[in-house]
């Protein structure tokens, strides 16, 4: 970390003002996204003895996760901006050449043939003019190749250093991803709200042909399920968070690359990211689901159930009542050889997203428009 903060302030007192002055240009990123992959490091050191493990747990995750995410951002951005520069110092090389012979053939000549001019005092003079304008020229022209070759030398030292701190964090996050597993299955302070009849469940998926026919079943393999009514999350419409950081890749009715339409979106997100229920509900189904892969169903309210699918874990029991934010599976993917790879090379800002979160709600057993509940900043 001190290595690292060390290389970047040199970094930022070699880039030139103009791109020191950008708070967002890939050193300070850099710097930035160490800052908090070092406090997440801290964070899963703290939560090893925490009291509520899998909130400091899944708290650590999401750091790692941002501090990531930033991490990969300036490196993206220190690779475009060392591309453009070496581009326009190759674009440059005969400019460079001539310029460099110039100042050269000056900086060798003895003062007193600069002095001298062939056609007299008067050519000496004029010759002296012409100099004076040029020279400023020359010098500016010379300190602006300068900065660019310093500015390219520093972006290629911070990506070599910004990648070893990444590799750091990829493995500080498999570590807490491990960690959460492991303190998912000891927990055992969850209330329930009734116990799944395990022979129930299997003749109601052996039965199911749809989501709709496997959702209208859910109440079937409950066994003593305890009166009370969940609380009203209506206020909450339109403000859920999503489960999971990413952005939409499909919306509800669109076809997929099969012409398959669905009720729900599906949510592009990187390997291995932690979902989250968006708030307090009951579990009323996890596990493999038709053709959606690993799904949990969720129900925050009477009446209203969340359907998740595609994950590669998933946390909890059926009938347990998860607080908000608590963690419900991880996505499937690469682990950090494949992250390190993505985050390396490349260069579109989401082709790193390379799983997909299927999503979709229930309402009164009917489905509507999951981005009528989820608060999205990004509607691409």
């Amino acid at each position: 970390m001190s290595m690292l903060r060390a290389l970047l302030c040199v970094g930022l007192a070699l880039v030139p003002p103009a791109f020191a002055q950008v708070s967002t240009d890939p050193a300070t990123a850099a710097f930035a996204a160490a800052e908090r992959l070092g406090r997440a490091s801290e964070a899963l050191e703290k939560a090893e003895g925490a009291q509520n493990r899998v909130k400091a747990l899944t708290e650590t995750i999401t750091a790692f996760e941002d501090g990531l995410e930033a991490m990969r951002d300036g490196l993206r951005r220190a690779a475009v901006r060392e591309q453009a520069l070496s581009a326009e110092l190759r674009a440059r090389d005969e400019e460079i050449a001539q310029l460099l012979g110039v100042l050269q053939t000056m900086g060798n000549a003895p003062v007193p043939v600069l002095l001298m001019h062939p056609a007299g005092p008067v050519g000496t003079a004029r010759a002296g003019m012409i100099l004076s304008e040029v020279a400023p020229a020359l010098d500016a022209r010379a300190l602006s190749l300068r900065d660019k070759v310093q500015e390219l030398s520093v972006l290629r030292a911070l990506q070599q250093s910004a990648a070893d701190k990444l590799q750091e964090g990829l493995e500080g996050v498999q570590e807490a991803r491990s960690a959460l597993s492991a303190a998912m299955a000891e927990r055992t302070n969850l209330p329930r709200r009734f116990t799944e009849d395990s022979v129930k469940t299997a003749l109601l998926i052996a039965s199911t042909e749809t989501l709709e026919g496997f959702a209208s079943g859910l109440s079937e393999i409950a066994i003593d399920e305890a009166p009370g009514s969940l609380p009203d999350i209506s206020a909450r419409k339109g403000a859920l968070p999503l489960p999971v950081e990413g952005t939409i890749l499909r919306r509800a009715g669109e076809a997929d690359a099969a012409g398959i339409k669905r009720p729900g979106i599906v949510v592009a997100t990187r390997p291995r990211a932690l979902v989250r229920t968006p708030a307090a509900a009951t579990v009323r189904y996890r596990g493999p689901l038709l053709d959606y892969g690993n799904v949990i169903i969720l129900e925050p309210q009477s009446g209203i159930l969340l359907v998740f699918a595609g994950l590669d874990v998933v946390y909890g029991q059926t009938g347990q009542v998860l607080p908000g934010s608590s963690p419900v599976g991880l996505m499937g993917g690469a682990g950090a050889e494949g992250d390190l790879l993505l985050a390396a090379e490349s260069q579109d800002t989401g082709s790193e997203r390379t799983q997909t979160l299927y999503i979709e709600v229930r309402q009164d057993n009917s489905p509507v428009d999951p981005l009528a509940w989820f608060k999205t900043d990004k509607d691409d």
